[in-house]
């Protein structure tokens, strides 16, 4: 079954074009809203597995709306559009819920990617907003080291590594040759052992304590 989607922008021709380009992607999109106030209402009734949410909307601002919708205990899982790489809008786009964080200038297959990853339950960061992420994560103190719990395996720290360059669950395991059961059981242990709930909160605190870096 196609992963519906929804799509939450105030530009005409973005939405337009961005209808164009998921379709023809395979995604069955299902609704538009042209502000936040409608994207809170369609997601409430349309229950799409994926929003692609802008940033920047009238009434309501999408950051505002992913909360909202998040809140209502909606699964619908959001990922953030935005035009910059933006530090408070990554930081407060985590805290609201979003599950993937997308700059503006994306291609038409990062994007198709984002949402497949999302649907899956996959955090998925562009580029430039993992540049923005380390910016933001170096001027948080560093936890103690000498805590043997905090430290992942070998494995671990690759399959993190690969994560934070932006790689799919499909990616990893390509480029480690094993199998994505086993990419996401060791996901599963690297949450368990970082205190984390998703890829992001994982890559944040292992690059915190220097297990990778972002580049």
């Amino acid at each position: 079954m196609a992963i519906r989607l929804m799509l939450a922008d105030d530009h005409r021709m973005l939405r337009e074009g961005l209808r164009r380009s998921m379709t023809d992607a395979g995604f069955d999109v299902i609704g538009e809203a042209c502000d936040g106030v409608e994207a809170i209402s369609l997601a409430d009734r349309l229950q799409p597995d994926v929003i692609l949410m802008d940033v920047t909307m009238p009434n309501c601002d999408g950051v505002e709306a992913c909360r909202q919708v998040k809140a209502s205990g909606n699964p619908t899982k959001v990922v953030m559009l935005t035009m910059h790489a933006d530090q408070d809008v990554l930081t407060n786009a985590i805290r609201a819920g979003a599950i993937g964080y997308l700059t503006k200038d994306c291609s038409t297959r990062e994007i198709a990617s984002a949402v497949q990853m999302a649907a899956e339950g996959d955090t998925v960061l562009s580029p430039q907003l993992a540049r923005s992420m380390l910016d933001e994560v170096r001027k948080l103190d560093k936890p103690d080291e000498s805590d043997d719990d905090r430290v992942v395996s070998k494995r671990e720290e690759e399959v993190l590594q690969l994560i934070a360059d932006g790689c799919s669950t499909p990616e990893v395991a390509e480029k480690l040759f094993i199998s994505q059961k086993t990419v996401k059981n060791h996901l599963a242990s690297i949450y368990q052992k970082l205190d984390a709930r998703d890829r992001t909160q994982a890559v944040l605190q292992a690059v915190r304590m220097g297990i990778v870096s972002l580049t």
